[in-house]
């Protein structure tokens, strides 16, 4: 069965966030049914990661094996999907890959972008892809606070929990590496940048939520530094809202 790999973006407002669900809404139910619609027969996707109801994506992955006897190229499956598809999900590219590729597991890294309105009012065409924050913001103190998350560290003051984690977690469960996160002002917008081996659940949300209430100095840098590689409390209480993340980008080991 040739297997195909697919990159969609898509406007997460309207969904109830990626990964399927009972009671469908999810952008994996809606792409799983133009699936079935173009085959009529139902055909399961696989994706690089789960995204949180109210998060976009400019760069989501995905693979799917086809059956043979479905003569389509990648170019016709992304006309084929696009036209099964609301507008509010597009498929962008599509690539034929080797059988054994997983969206998923062969990916080396991701990237994740926040964006922060910080003026008086929130422009119309920015609600549903900021977060609105009205607190006076220390732009120096958010970079200091991001600058911290950088480095290989254990995160689970960072990881809110599904409720299906082992008891007892093995050995660098929680641990991840994040190579940079950074930010930068446009006019009233902050955009943070989170670049990494990989992000658990809500961990970017807690992240910019945690580092905004440094910047905003209800938050002392010492107690942010204390969360970092510590195995004793609490995950952070501070998750910044759905809206403002959007998953930009999803790395494989060969690309340019």
């Amino acid at each position: 069965m040739p297997r195909f790999l697919f990159r969609c973006a898509y406007d997460g407002a309207p969904y109830l966030g990626w990964q399927s669900q009972r009671g469908g809404n999810t952008v994996q139910d809606v792409l799983e049914a133009a699936f079935a619609a173009i085959l009529k027969a139902p055909l399961r996707i696989n994706a690089a990661g789960r995204t949180d109801a109210g998060v976009h994506a400019q760069a989501q992955h995905f693979h799917a094996d086809v059956p043979e006897t479905c003569r389509m190229d990648a170019r016709a499956w992304r006309a084929a999907l696009n036209a099964h598809l609301p507008a509010s999900i597009r498929i962008m590219e599509v690539w034929e890959v080797a059988a054994d590729f997983h969206a998923r597991f062969n990916a080396t890294g991701k990237v994740y972008e926040y964006c922060i309105w910080t003026g008086a009012v929130l422009p119309p065409f920015l609600a549903g892809r900021a977060w609105h924050c009205l607190r006076p913001m220390d732009d120096d103190l958010l970079r200091a606070a991001l600058a911290l998350y950088e480095g290989r560290h254990d995160y689970r003051h960072f990881a809110a929990r599904r409720g299906n984690e082992p008891a007892v977690p093995p050995p660098d469960f929680y641990t991840r590496t994040i190579w940079s996160a950074t930010v930068e002002r446009e006019g009233e917008m902050l955009r943070l940048r989170y670049h990494g081996d990989g992000f658990m659940y809500r961990m970017v949300r807690l992240l910019t939520g945690t580092a905004v209430q440094v910047a905003t100095g209800r938050l002392s840098m010492d107690e942010l530094a204390g969360m970092l590689d510590c195995e004793a409390g609490e995950t952070s209480r501070y998750c910044a809202p759905a809206d403002g993340l959007c998953l930009s980008r999803v790395e494989y080991a060969g690309e340019s």
